[in-house]
């Protein structure tokens, strides 16, 4: 699929460090953005499915840009923003480089894009939470339906703060995930949030009756459960077991299979291998 706003927005762009410009591209064709002194570009994690290994989403990490390698990781550069005003610019620029650099390679059956909302940007947004955003998408004519916005693990007493986001998100027609620490916490915003997805820290499943429960409920209700932070054979392991008792599909990401990089993934756990 050809993105004519996008590859008309990208022909304008320059090439090379343009110290002139906040968005450039560098000479591998990435779009790489500006803040303050630091220059950043976009990484992507895949998301694949225990089945068969498939790729079923990507998830896109903000990083300092680097012709050598995939760069360092930037997220904390928005816990250092000195005011809210400089968050929020700061979140936008990432998400917009992200649509850039994940929609200027994806065909028509590329997997959705996940992208990160920082815990302090819930707070830092007045009101409207994603109508600037979808302003951009519109105006590079970009697929604002293929996009899932992933909010931050809050604390029991922030959930009002976490519907209020979700519904203004949801107003601008965004599919929306939440991030949870646990299978039991994962549970509890099943009732009380109804997102879209819940992404969950594969490093905290001690409760295998919470883990079940979290996946047939989640059957249940339509709400997709995706496992993060997959480092070892022994949670593989694990995630497998789960799936195979349950006759639950299983997705998850991590590092023992993928390390994010500048380019989409390779679509098999074989090749990824």
């Amino acid at each position: 699929m050809t993105y004519q706003a996008l590859n008309a927005y990208l022909a304008r762009l320059h090439t090379g460090d343009a110290t002139s410009s906040k968005v450039w591209l560098d000479e591998q064709g990435r779009a790489v953005g500006r803040f303050f002194n630091t220059s950043l570009t976009s990484a992507f994690q895949p998301v694949r499915s225990f089945d068969d290994g498939q790729v079923i989403a990507c998830e896109a990490f903000a990083r300092s840009h680097s012709a050598a390698d995939d760069g360092l990781h930037l997220w904390k550069l928005l816990d250092q923003a000195a005011s809210d005003d400089e968050s929020v610019e700061l979140d936008r620029l990432c998400r917009m480089l992200h649509a850039i650099n994940y929609f200027r390679q994806a065909g028509a059956d590329a997997p959705e894009l996940h992208l990160s909302v920082h815990a302090r940007l819930l707070a830092a947004v007045n009101n409207n939470h994603g109508v600037a955003y979808r302003r951009i998408l519109a105006a590079l004519e970009l697929p604002h339906e293929r996009i899932v916005l992933q909010l931050p693990v809050v604390t029991p007493n922030q959930r009002w703060l976490l519907n209020y986001v979700l519904d203004n998100y949801r107003r601008n027609g965004f599919r929306l995930g939440v991030s949870a620490n646990s299978p039991l916490e994962a549970l509890g915003l099943l009732d009380k949030v109804k997102p879209d997805l819940i992404k969950v820290d594969a490093r905290e499943l001690a409760d295998p009756d919470s883990v079940a429960l979290l996946l047939l409920r989640a059957a249940e209700q339509g709400v997709r459960i995706f496992f993060k932070r997959v480092e070892s054979l022994e949670v593989f392991d694990r995630l497998m077991q789960y799936g195979q008792a349950l006759a639950q599909p299983i997705q998850a990401q991590g590092y023992l299979w993928d390390v994010p990089g500048g380019r989409l993934p390779v679509t098999g756990l074989k090749n990824a291998a």
